[in-house]
């Protein structure tokens, strides 16, 4: 079987990009894969793609970023999306020539805009799955809007979660298209497990704000004031950087919290911590609440939408702490560096339960989901049977309306500013 993801750009850094090069690796051992990157900037990718999965990019942005057609807006891509604007009349026109001359039996789409493209244009053979590396809630009301029509056209739609899962299945009326949960997938550690020894806390991800960085430095404060043997090791690059340096100065942790700087991959670092830590306001997955977990580490994260709560067993392999909460967050990292024992066995723990997020089982999952695609597209009928018909229009009725009458409101604003200027 051949299997191509359409990627925004593969030759970034980002989540997504991790995650769909880590599925098509995986698939790549009994499969035919490709990953088709719409947009290229570089020469090399910044991630390593596995040499039985082929890299082809649409639009080359060294030699085509002024091309009078990239210089014209998208109208196939939907303008609500975030990345919209990196989008034009070349792509729209690069993405529809490819699809159109496919000759994948399974096209996977990893964002909205580009779900869209997949929804609207693939040929009548291919199976057409969309992934959601976000959450419907997180989406503006007209891309709801957007999303609405446009993936009636889909086979199946995959959710990192199970939460954002059911809020497509309730919120958006969607017959036929089997609508999952497909969690993200993290690679077999080559290196030990964490002994729990090392009296380091170590957290990695993007430096912007809705990770809350800042929380986290404010909670490792009470630790460093009880326990000033132990460090606090926070991995990425992003734009919070300066502010974080400066408030690590201010409360005195210059010989505790260090930033890292960025780091791929991660394993060789989480191995040297005892704990992860993760203080986000929001979250659609966790992927680094999982590699730590791999690694042998417990990890105390904020409880936020979506992810943390369906990779984390409060009390087992983890300690959830509410949003925002900065005292609950020390709490809860005390109460594993000040107890040894405890804090290796919930290290042993997570290695177990986040077995399930190995390659294997993912994958499986996978494939089990883009059979029951095909043996439905051979057989004429839809992949999934409407269930409750009467009460699912009703309700995503009332969402719809809602999200239409947000977006009008949204576009009239707009057209006041454009107006007043």
């Amino acid at each position: 079987m051949k299997i191509s993801f359409l990627i925004h750009n593969a030759y970034g850094i980002g989540g997504t990009i991790t995650t769909t090069l880590n599925l098509a690796q995986a698939l790549a051992a009994r499969h035919d894969v490709e990953v088709v990157s719409v947009l290229r900037h570089r020469e090399r990718p910044n991630f390593t793609v596995d040499p039985r999965v082929s890299l082809r990019p649409l639009v080359d942005l060294r030699t085509e970023k002024d091309d009078p057609l990239h210089l014209r807006p998208a109208r196939v891509f939907p303008a609500a999306e975030y990345r919209y604007q990196q989008y034009s009349e070349l792509t729209d026109r690069r993405i529809a020539e490819w699809l159109e001359g496919t000759d994948a039996d399974v096209v996977i789409g990893t964002r909205p805009g580009l779900n869209v493209h997949l929804a609207s244009q693939a040929p009548p053979h291919v199976v057409r799955v969309g992934q959601e590396h976000l959450t419907l809630d997180n989406h503006p009301p007209a891309l709801r809007t957007a999303l609405r029509r446009a993936y009636r056209g889909l086979d199946v739609l995959t959710t990192v979660t199970e939460a954002d899962a059911a809020a497509y299945r309730r919120k958006m009326r969607l017959p036929g298209v089997l609508v999952e949960a497909l969690p993200n997938s993290v690679p077999d550690p080559v290196l030990p497990a964490a002994d729990g020894r090392a009296k380091v806390v170590v957290a990695a991800g993007r430096l912007v704000p809705v990770k809350r960085y800042d929380l986290l430095v404010e909670a490792f404060a009470r630790v460093a004031a009880e326990h000033p043997d132990w460090q606090l090791r926070i991995y990425g690059k992003g734009e919070e950087r300066d502010r974080l340096r400066g408030l690590i100065q201010r409360l005195g942790l210059y010989d505790n919290v260090f930033l890292m700087g960025a780091a791929a991959p991660m394993e060789a670092e989480w191995v040297k911590g005892s704990i992860g830590a993760a203080a986000s306001n929001f979250e659609p997955f966790g992927m680094t609440l999982v590699e730590a977990m791999r690694c042998g580490l417990p990890v105390v994260s904020t409880d936020c939408p979506y992810g943390p709560g369906e990779i984390i067993k409060d009390g087992e392999d983890g300690r959830l702490v509410p949003v925002g909460d900065s005292a609950a967050l020390g709490d809860a990292l005390l109460e594993l560096v000040g107890d040894d024992e405890r804090r290796r066995r919930m290290g042993r723990t997570a290695v177990q339960n986040a077995r399930r997020f190995a390659p294997g089982p993912v994958v499986e999952q996978a494939e089990r989901l883009i059979d029951e695609a095909i043996s439905a597209r051979l057989a004429g009928r839809p992949v999934a049977p409407e269930r409750d018909r009467l009460h699912r229009t009703l309700v995503s009725r009332g969402f719809a309306a809602r999200d239409a009458a947000h977006a009008a409101a949204g576009s009239a604003l707009r057209a006041v500013r454009r107006g007043q200027r």
